[in-house]
């Protein structure tokens, strides 16, 4: 039997009751981002050791855009420096401190770099 639509309550929220038969409810879309050209991007790297048991990371923050072209990005620099690291929530984690190397790629790039 397939599944048509997730019929969760709470994400019908502001709906009390409907009696008529034709009713959908409209889930709000989420709203993509514009990733802006690299010239415009304004990207800070720093030094993190914060919560990460003395580790230290390389912190790209201040990217605007879509979760794709942050991940995009992100696997470009990992591959780059030669580490791991992650994207989300508009940062990238870079494994180590690669802070010079990272301004470099991005800078070479187009990207402006603090």
């Amino acid at each position: 039997m397939a599944r048509q639509r997730n019929n969760d309550w709470k994400d019908r929220l502001g709906v009390v009751y409907s009696t008529s038969d034709d009713f959908a409810y409209e889930y709000e879309q989420e709203q993509q981002e514009e990733t802006l050209p690299p010239a415009q991007q304004r990207l800070q790297v720093t030094l993190d050791k914060k919560k990460r048991g003395g580790k230290q990371v390389t912190l790209i923050s201040g990217f605007v855009g879509s979760e794709e072209d942050l991940k995009a990005l992100a696997k470009w620099l990992k591959s780059k420096c030669g580490v791991g690291g992650s994207a989300k929530q508009g940062e990238i984690i870079i494994q180590g401190d690669f802070r010079e190397r990272v301004r470099q790629l991005l800078t070479d790039e187009g990207y402006g770099v603090k």
